[in-house]
């Protein structure tokens, strides 16, 4: 029955849709919105990752709708993204553009188990200077990949965006890129002055259209989207088979985990946004899953949740599941009415919104906070987006996430010591040869070696007294060391007694030898005074009471 109760839980229900009787007219007011800037981006997309701008707007379309609907987000909008576009863009290069879909199949596949076997809350283990370092990477990739369609070239043939942007400089026709610049600065020059004029004007849409107007009557020779659908295309299983899995199961791996974390970053961050209720991590994992298997038998790219159009919804007034469904709706009432005149949309016009895009992804103020918080935290951040650029994506948020945990654990071991205290009380006869150490913080592997250092060094004692009430942390390794610790005073002749083990810590310690490491189990105190009395009669009875 709680298995039940458990999957019931991932899937919609009328609850999701409770307040749409106070929202509906802010939700259709959103998704139109949404659904006009979504347009030249999901064709952008399409365009830059090598799938074709019919791919990017049946994914747009397809992934929108299932997302909106098995989604865990209540104002989450899906569809193509420039992450997804990075990554996609060497998977394309390598198998063909028909390799989308089944890597669109494989990825959702993946991303549901992720979700079915609740996994969702593991994204929030990523630290903010990796996100935000990553989030910088993209947005370089993003704008490196439109230099050559903004210089009217031929991009390199590197997969590195970088290389291939310089490579392409090699084929510019400087006619040509007269023209092609000319309406990326126009673009980037409308989508920055349109907001000024009024806040909800769509800058991209007037870029658009401006310049595909200027373009078509003035008959300027350069490169448009061209034909596209006048309808969806029909429903068909990608060409699957064992090879073909093989050969893509990595690609769909490294575009399952950044489908999961692009889109459980975005629905984190767009419930902190308004009051637009929690949402369900693993739920959205499940529905993200599935947007990209439905989007996969369109022939459509993988889909995520994209911040950039689910912070437009918010703020347009979306409140419910609505809002995104309608989004998607509008845009497939382009394909249907309107794919003659996208079709004349220059590709240097998509070129310039998504350079623009890029710069907005990432804000000074942000950088400037994160490279003025920690040395530890800039780190990361630096080298997070410095490997996305270089190298992979999800390799950059691997070594990220391990240099953070790095600095962390650097940081948790500054705060562990170990400490020799004075005996309480009235000093006795014979004291000085008691050595009282106290064990502070987290001891743990990266702390351990620094207190056998410390304690073994000690001469002239006969009885070591560890505390270890006062230890907030404690691991395998700790608790090791400790033993061993204990194990190599003994030899020496030197008699231990161990005060304060935490209940929590007891199986531990016992596990590991702490305790069979005692002389004798009498030697294992609960109050600091019996051991100090203890250690007094030993010392005594060594006769040290009188030096």
């Amino acid at each position: 029955m709680s298995t039940h109760r458990g999957l019931t839980a991932l899937l919609p229900s009328r609850a999701d849709y409770r307040d749409l009787r106070r929202t509906w007219r802010g939700d259709l007011v959103a998704g139109l919105t949404v659904g006009i800037v979504a347009l030249p981006l999901a064709l952008a997309f399409g365009v830059s990752s090598g799938a074709g701008a019919e791919s990017g707007l049946v994914t747009a379309i397809v992934a929108g709708i299932v997302a909106a609907i098995f989604g865990g987000s209540n104002v989450q909008v899906s569809g193509p993204t420039g992450a997804m576009v990075v990554v996609l863009g060497p998977i394309v290069a390598s198998h063909g553009a028909g390799a989308v879909a089944v890597v669109s199949l494989l990825a959702g596949v993946i991303v549901l188990a992720a979700g079915a076997a609740r996994l969702g809350r593991v994204v929030g283990y990523i630290p903010w200077p990796v996100i935000e370092g990553f989030t910088l990477g993209i947005a370089v990739i993003i704008f490196l990949q439109q230099v050559p369609a903004a210089l009217g070239a031929h991009a390199g043939d590197s997969s590195n965006a970088a290389v291939a942007a310089v490579e392409s400089f090699s084929t510019i026709r400087w006619s040509e890129a007269a023209w092609t610049l000319g309406i990326v600065v126009a673009v980037a020059a409308i989508m920055v002055l349109a907001p000024r004029v009024h806040r909800k004007l769509p800058g991209s849409i007037v870029a658009i259209a401006v310049v595909t107007a200027i373009t078509s009557l003035g008959g300027v020779p350069v490169p448009t989207i061209g034909a596209l659908p006048a309808a969806l295309p029909a429903p068909a299983v990608p060409g699957l088979d064992w090879a073909t899995v093989v050969s893509l199961a990595g690609p769909a791996l490294t575009v399952a985990a950044l489908a999961a974390i692009e889109s459980l970053l975005s629905a984190r961050v767009a419930a902190s946004m308004a009051d637009t209720g929690p949402y369900d991590a693993d739920r959205e994992l499940v529905g993200q899953g599935l947007a990209s298997i439905a989007s996969g038998f369109f022939g459509g790219m993988p889909a995520t949740g994209a911040i950039a159009r689910t912070a437009v919804n918010v703020r347009s007034g979306g409140r419910t599941r609505l809002a995104a469904v309608v989004h998607a709706l509008v845009l497939l009432a382009v394909v249907y009415l309107a794919t003659g005149v996208v079709s004349q949309i220059p590709l240097a016009a998509l070129a310039g919104v998504l350079m623009v895009t890029a710069t907005r992804m990432v804000g000074v103020a942000t950088v400037r906070s994160v490279l003025g918080s920690t040395r530890a935290d800039a780190t990361v951040f630096v080298v997070t987006a410095v490997i996305t650029v270089s190298f992979d994506l999800i390799i950059a948020v691997a070594i990220g996430i391990v240099a953070a945990a790095f600095f962390a654990l650097r940081s948790l071991s500054k705060t562990s010591g170990i400490q020799r205290e004075e005996l309480p009380g009235p000093s006795a006869p014979g004291d000085q040869h008691i050595a009282l150490f106290r064990i502070d913080g987290a001891l743990f592997f990266g702390a351990a070696e620094r207190l056998v250092e410390r304690v073994t060094t000690i001469t002239d004692v006969d009885v070591v007294i560890i505390r270890m009430s006062q230890l907030e942390m404690l691991d395998a390794t700790g608790a090791r060391a400790v033993a061993e610790l204990i194990t190599t005073l003994e030899r020496r002749g030197i008699t231990v007694l161990v005060k304060g083990v935490q209940a929590r810590h007891e199986a531990l310690a016992a596990s590991v030898g702490v305790i069979g490491s005692l002389r004798h189990s009498a030697h294992l105190y609960t109050e600091l005074d019996a051991a100090v009395a203890h250690a007094r009669s030993h010392v005594a009875r060594a006769g040290h009471s009188a030096s």
